[in-house]
């Protein structure tokens, strides 16, 4: 028997892996996070049971697990986006490992990728930023020193924020300093969702374009100037000067 930690992709029944999805359609317990994971992405499954664990608290979950455990069932656990990000199944796992459950985790597309795509932007452009930054802002939970935003904001690299649509005004004012009003800033709601709505603005007018959505909750933050880079060097990659194993020097 074993548990399954399987990312389920943004929201799209089709961004999930093929293996996800085949232990999806296979495993005879289902438990899914349903405030984040579509029905759609469970079509085609067989389970016996499928449990909605929105409601469900930490002791609950485990208990689920370990009853599927004693009845010798896999159970496909299924998270929203990939499960190592914000996904909390290292409190899953560590009660996991002291019942002496076998578990596997099997990554998703991230929300941040989502994000990207239908943004038709890439995250990392040569000159302009090689980092990527995801994190989320800090409220009930508190950030570890070092972590909180105005510290992660002055590497100036493209961030992805989750959690903060909320608090969008003080993410503006902590990110204005070292960022600029004009930096690009998207705020995208439920992407790869049916219903998926976004903007895009600067750090001077984006708080005025997400009050006119009135996004409240389930939306994610890009900031960076990769967003809106009309110019930038092109990569070593694909230059006709650059020579490596597979593109070797020609005569």
């Amino acid at each position: 028997m074993t548990v399954y930690f399987i990312g389920a992709g943004p929201g799209d029944p089709e961004l999930i892996t093929v293996k996800g999805q085949r232990l999806i359609r296979s495993c005879p317990v289902i438990l899914y996070a349903g405030s984040l994971v579509p029905e759609a992405v469970l079509a085609g499954n067989s389970a016996e049971n499928v449990v909605n664990t929105a409601e469900l608290n930490l002791g609950e979950i485990i208990a689920l697990l370990r009853q599927a455990h004693q009845r010798g069932q896999d159970v496909a656990r299924v998270h929203s986006g990939d499960p190592s990000l914000y996904g909390a199944i290292g409190e899953q796992i560590r009660e996991l490992r002291a019942l002496d459950i076998p578990f596997e985790i099997i990554p998703g597309v991230t929300a941040t990728a989502a994000c990207a795509a239908l943004l038709e932007s890439e995250l990392t452009l040569p000159g302009i930023a090689q980092t990527v930054i995801l994190t989320r802002y800090g409220t009930t939970s508190p950030m570890p020193e070092g972590e909180r935003l105005h510290d992660l904001a002055r590497h100036r690299a493209t961030m992805a924020i989750h959690l903060g649509v909320r608090h969008l005004p003080a993410i503006v004012g902590e990110l204005l300093p070292h960022y600029g009003a004009d930096c690009p800033i998207a705020v995208i709601h439920r992407a790869s969702w049916p219903d998926q709505d976004w903007v895009l603005g600067t750090l001077a007018d984006i708080e005025e374009k997400v009050a006119a959505k009135d996004f409240r909750r389930t939306a994610l933050i890009l900031v960076g100037r990769v967003l809106d880079a009309g110019a930038f060097a092109e990569s070593a990659l694909y230059d006709a000067a650059h020579r490596h194993l597979y593109r070797p020097g020609r005569d």
